[in-house]
């Protein structure tokens, strides 16, 4: 049981410090990123001459607002999932209830991070902005594995945790 305990908060702890380094890498590398905001809001790199062209944005500003949105969502995913392992981690040794009750916060982590990665990613960017139809900036596979990544630790994360073995 303490070992399920333990790879429970491991998993938390990666998840957390993927979060944090994509933050990271996008501040590091401000620019790349943005394009890549820039080109997929703007819809210009998606099939010509397609009908839902009227759904393009292309005011800089709100291309800068959207992108730190991402930034500051990242960032809060991946300090609520650090905080997680923290309380995880508090917890191993504590009865069921106690560690039980700390999935709460992986479980508000993880949740966030679906928000932003498939349905900022793969609804939004991908379905509205139509950035599937584009062969350069198309984030979809990397949300893709973000997400379900994501949903897997929460799974075996909520898998049910008794009393440690004497």
């Amino acid at each position: 049981m303490f070992t399920t305990r333990l790879v429970k908060t491991a998993m938390v702890a990666s998840t957390a410090l993927f979060a944090l380094l994509v933050t990271f890498n996008n501040l590091a590398d401000y620019n790349t990123n943005y394009q890549f905001v820039r080109h997929t809001l703007s819809m210009d790199t998606t099939f010509p001459g397609n009908a839902l062209m009227g759904r393009a944005i292309t005011a800089p500003a709100l291309w800068t607002a959207g992108y730190w949105a991402i930034i500051f969502t990242e960032a809060v995913v991946g300090l609520t999932l650090a905080f997680a392992a923290v309380r995880l981690a508090a917890n191993l040794r504590q009865n069921a209830i106690s560690f039980n009750g700390a999935k709460k916060y992986a479980v508000v982590g993880a949740g966030l991070g679906f928000l932003l990665w498939f349905t900022g990613f793969m609804v939004v960017g991908g379905e509205w902005f139509l950035m599937w139809q584009s062969k350069t900036w198309n984030g979809q596979e990397a949300a893709f594995r973000f997400y379900m990544t994501l949903l897997a630790v929460v799974i075996f994360l909520n898998q049910p945790d008794g009393e440690l073995d004497a």
